[in-house]
This record gives structure tokens, C-alpha cells and sequence, in this order.
């Protein structure tokens, strides 16, 4: 009689709760090192991200022969305010104003314009709707840089070139607003405005009224967004006027970028107006950040 020799079994050992030592294969360890090691690579990147702001910073408290010696380092030698104080004889302040002035007209009108065509592409029904949504669309893809030429011959043949109409209309509205604000008008349920309407509410009314108060996180990304878009930008502003009186921030520093000031590298001067110039729009966003991300992606998977 023979027998059928049995291949034992591999032991299997199971980990002692009591024990001290982490399991190493698939349990803590290795978890904690991947952690650790993405954590890691976010702090580079995240140094290199903030290393431009902070020579930015260094350099605006620095003198001309340490910014010229020293460019890439953020620390000055002799902490000095004088770029600040050259800043406020080159008309800053001015620029300032003109800034905050078209900021505040572009983003009210953004807010007001923007919702109002994203409502009625979002909810009103008419012939050419589908169409006009596309264009909307199709208006986001084109480069700005395409439309200077245009927009000067319009501001000159309405006579609205170098005045502060010419800098702040145009800009009053944009497609990118109009997307957004349409894209969050279609994620809010449609019941909500019958039960208005059958309480003798108008279509103006239940917009006013009903409507916009819930997109609160969307009117807030526009602000953010039309705020620092009105605000950085450059191309329409050397296009639209040519006043000293009307030079914003932008088109201001930028002579100074190129060079109007003396010979010189000029460092501390421009990138202390870089400084200042970051300021208002870093404080917007820091305020409003935490409605940003859901303002603009509520409603995303919608059309």
C-alpha cells in the first residue's frame, strides 16, 4: 500500500496586535513613505512657485547697485524704501486711481451684463438660442490680440477713443462670464422658478428676485475673475487711449518696463510697482477663495 506524499502547507504568520512594529508589506510604512514623499515634491513645487514672489518683494526694499549684483537673491543687503518713494514722483498714484476706477465699473458690469445673457440662454426659450450659445462658445477661442485693430477703429468712429467710456464699456461684458454664469443658471432646479412665476412673478422678477440670489458662488467667481481680469489688463488700455491722465496701472508700469525713467536696469522701482500692483487683486482672491472653485464648477457636467 503506498501513500501519496502531501506538499505541506506554507506557514502563515499573522501580526501580533501587541507588537510594537508596523506591518512593512502593503500596511503603514510603505503608505506613510508614498505621503511623505508627495508631500515632498508639493513643497518643491511650491517653493519654486513662490520664489519669484519673494525676490519680487526683496528686490522692491533694495538699492539699484545690490538688485543689479544680487538679482536672484531675495534678501536685500540695505533695506531701503526709496524705489516706494520714486514710485509716488513717477504720477503712481494716479495710475492707481484709474485702475480701481475701471476695475469697479468693468466687474459691476460683468456681474450685471453676464448674468443677465446667461439667464436667458440658461432659461428663456427663443429662436437661435443653440446658436448664439455656440458662439459664445466660439467668441472664448479667439485671441485678443486679433481684435485691437477693430476695437480702435470702433472707439475712434463712436468718439469714444481716450476717454474712460472707451477703457471701461467695451470690456462691460465678455463670453467667459456668460459661460459661467449659463453653465450655474442650468444646475438650479426649474421648479423653484414655476413656483415663483405661479405667485404672479415676471421673468425680470424671478431672475431679480429668485434667481441670482442663489448663485452667490458664481457671482463671486466672476468678481474674482472680472476684478483681475479688468485689472491686469493691457492690450485694450494702450489701444483705447493715449492721455497720460488715463494711463492705468498697467500701461504705466510698462513705460516704466521700458525704461522712461533713466538708464539703468531700475529694478527695485519696477518691481516695487509690481508689488503694489499685486496687492488689491491677492486680497480679493484670499477673500472670496473659498466660493471660487464651486462657482466655476457648478453646473460643469450640464450643458
Amino acid at each position: 500500500m503506498s501513500t501519496t506524499p502531501v506538499a505541506a502547507e506554507p506557514m502563515t504568520t499573522t501580526p501580533d496586535p501587541s507588537s510594537d512594529e508596523p506591518p512593512v508589506e502593503g500596511g503603514r510604512v510603505p503608505r506613510l513613505v508614498k505621503h511623505t514623499l508627495a508631500y515632498l515634491v508639493l513643497i518643491v513645487f511650491a517653493c519654486l512657485y513662490i520664489f519669484p514672489f519673494l525676490i519680487e518683494i526683496g528686490t522692491a526694499f533694495k538699492t539699484d547697485p545690490d538688485a543689479t549684483a544680487n538679482a536672484m537673491n531675495p534678501i536685500p543687503k540695505t533695506w531701503t524704501t526709496d524705489a516706494f518713494r520714486r514710485l509716488a514722483d513717477a504720477n503712481f498714484g494716479r495710475w492707481f486711481t484709474n485702475s480701481v476706477i475701471i476695475a469697479l465699473f468693468v466687474t459691476a458690469g460683468r456681474l450685471f451684463f453676464d448674468s443677465l445673457a446667461g439667464y436667458a440662454l440658461a432659461r428663456l426659450h427663443f429662436r437661435g438660442r443653440k446658436a448664439i450659445g455656440a458662439a459664445v462658445i466660439a467668441v472664448m477661442a479667439v485671441p485678443g490680440v486679433v481684435l485691437l485693430i477693430p476695437k480702435y477703429l470702433v472707439l475712434v468712429q463712436l468718439h469714444m477713443y481716450d476717454h474712460y467710456a472707451g477703457m471701461i464699456i467695451p470690456l462691460m461684458a465678455d463670453a467667459a462670464g456668460v459661460f459661467i454664469m449659463r453653465q450655474f443658471f442650468i444646475s438650479i432646479p426649474v421648479e423653484i422658478e414655476e413656483a415663483a412665476r405661479i405667485d404672479g412673478a415676471g421673468t425680470f422678477r424671478v431672475f431679480w428676485s429668485v434667481v441670482l440670489p442663489m448663485a452667490r458662488p458664481a457671482l463671486i467667481t466672476l468678481t474674482i475673475l472680472s476684478f483681475q481680469g479688468s485689472w491686469n489688463e493691457y492690450a485694450h488700455f494702450l489701444v483705447a487711449s493715449q492721455s497720460p491722465d488715463l494711463k492705468t496701472l498697467t500701461t504705466g508700469v510698462g513705460g516704466l518696463v521700458s525704461g522712461q525713467l533713466s538708464s539703468g536696469n531700475q529694478f527695485p522701482i519696477k518691481l516695487a510697482a509690481a508689488t503694489l500692483m499685486t496687492v488689491p487683486v491677492a486680497a480679493v482672491f484670499f477673500i472670496f477663495q473659498r466660493y471660487f472653485i464651486r462657482g466655476a464648477t457648478a453646473g460643469a457636467v450640464k450643458g
